[in-house]
């Protein structure tokens, strides 16, 4: 039997591929992979880029750590060989302030080394047991999450089903805020420390998004990154799938034929082109995919609006100003500045939740060597801003502490001196959805043999969970070829397609 299976080049879209070579492997079945990814490069939401255009230095624009249940990722990282390092191991470490929460007129909270018992003293002291009771929360949810991983629940063809068969609905029916209340957790805690997490993850506020997502952004033990840039994952599990990998091509249709194979069309050139096919994933939202499907599916996914985030990395020989935070002028501003909202201000589920602060969250990523015109170097920090609109040149220029220039209001990074910013990159992009409460969510096959990943956003967006749904749909696809080998004693020809 020979399967052509093309998945776009995300971390569904690999792990697809990544998944479906191994269960071939195992059966034994002959296989040809094919992959379409119509941007240039592989990994989706997961990509570096070179701070100061040197490869020495990359830093992640986007999907930027793993943690130690995204047994996925985990897995494929030791079976591929790749370097995995703390999450933070490059942060320069240079002020006492680890971590602080930043409302928009004062900070929150701020922590020292985010595991150190005094931290731990000190938010108990603060917030009583709404700590303790956020972890235990957070544990059974995850457990709940992870009974998804193995039979019976594994592999589903409902998502719907599959969470309810886990008892997960009643956490994705709620919001933040009320799931987090119902468990005993304060409402100062939750604003002050989970909704800071919320918003630097999914620029979301706690009354916006359910309660499965929210219980995602506490589950942070052992954050981890591959060392280079986590795209390299999914690099590799293309690399072992075997697959033909053609970038820069845009899939546009799928028709059904009459032997029931799918004839997919594709540009790459400009020019349109087709290629036949027994099975296609569409490892991504269709909504953002621009593939018409003939005939249409009898259910086509519903649209959901999308978060637009604004990713601003840059370098600067300054450190974030502690007169921005309304700190002494002779005290160090936290490396990592996460925000929520000040005490009073209710913004519901507004998707327009930033607030008062402005910004989603600032962090210091690294530190770099600059080459002067006199041979010697200085040092500049890494910046990364998560933020809803483009940052204006006179923001950059306060954080950073420098004097007022009376920049116009359209102002925006590219303004600034070389010597204040000697290095930036601007990307807007669509990476998560709003994660409003529901109870039902898309299921993996949108008509015979054209399969679907992109039901998990919904659910919890993460690398990890476009993951699982990739391995998830192969696992679907390696059990028909069973039936269908079992049903006559014969091998049978199938192909397969998928574009994130």
């Amino acid at each position: 039997m020979e399967t052509d299976v093309d998945s776009g080049a995300g971390a569904a879209g690999s792990s697809t591929a990544y998944s479906l070579r191994k269960f071939a492997d195992s059966l034994p079945v002959p296989v040809d992979i094919t992959v379409y990814e119509r941007n240039s490069y592989i990994g989706g939401r997961s990509t570096t880029v070179n701070a100061l255009d040197d490869p020495k230095y990359p830093v992640e624009l986007g999907a930027s750590i793993f943690v130690s249940v995204n047994y996925n990722l985990v897995n494929a990282s030791k079976e591929l060989g790749l370097l995995v390092r703390s999450a933070d191991h490059a942060r320069p470490r240079e002020s006492g302030d680890t971590l602080g929460v930043w409302d928009g007129e004062q900070f929150v909270l701020v922590l020292q080394d985010t595991y150190s018992w005094w931290n731990i003293a000190k938010l108990l002291w603060r917030y009583g047991l709404s700590p303790i009771r956020t972890q235990s929360l957070m544990r059974s949810t995850v457990n709940k999450f992870l009974r998804l991983y193995d039979s019976p629940y594994f592999p589903f063809r409902s998502l719907t089903s599959a969470a309810a068969a886990v008892d997960l609905l009643n956490t994705t029916s709620v919001p933040g805020d009320v799931f987090l209340e119902s468990g005993g957790i304060s409402a100062d805690f939750s604003r002050d420390v989970i909704q800071a997490s919320t918003r630097v993850n999914y620029g979301q506020n706690l009354p916006l998004m359910h309660g499965l997502e929210t219980m995602v952004c506490m589950a942070t033990d052992g954050a981890v990154s591959i060392e280079g840039g986590n795209w390299q994952i999914f690099h590799g599990m293309l690399r072992s799938s075997e697959a033909d990998v053609r970038v820069n091509h845009s899939v546009t249709s799928i028709q059904r034929n009459t032997d029931g194979t799918l004839t997919v069309g594709f540009k790459s050139t400009g020019v349109e082109e087709s290629s036949v096919f027994d099975e296609v994933v569409i490892a991504g939202p269709l909504q953002y995919s621009g593939i018409t499907i003939e005939p249409p599916p009898e259910h086509v996914p519903d649209e959901i609006p999308y978060v637009k985030l604004h990713v601003t990395l840059f370098s600067s020989p300054h450190r974030i100003s502690p007169r921005f935070f309304k700190l002494p002028s002779d005290s160090h501003a936290p490396e990592t500045v996460l925000t929520t909202l000040p005490r009073g201000v209710d913004l519901g589920s507004s998707k327009a939740g930033v607030g008062p602060a402005g910004f989603w969250s600032i962090s210091t990523l690294r530190t770099v060597q600059v080459p002067r015109s006199d041979g010697t170097h200085e040092k500049h920090y890494v910046y990364k801003v998560f933020s809803p609109e483009r940052l204006t040149a006179s923001f950059v220029g306060a954080i950073l502490g420098l004097e007022h220039k009376g920049y116009t209001a359209n102002s925006t990074i590219r303004d600034l001196p070389k010597d204040d910013v000697s290095w930036h990159h601007e990307k807007i992009w669509n990476p998560y959805p709003f994660l409003y409460p529901r109870v039902t969510f898309e299921d993996t096959m949108l008509a015979p043999n054209i399969w679907y990943t992109g039901g998990i956003e919904s659910f919890i967006s993460t690398m990890e969970t476009s993951a699982l749904m990739g391995k998830n749909v192969a696992s679907l696809i390696s059990q028909s070829w069973e039936h269908q080998e079992g049903s006559d004693g014969r091998e049978t020809t199938r192909q397969e397609k998928s574009e994130l």
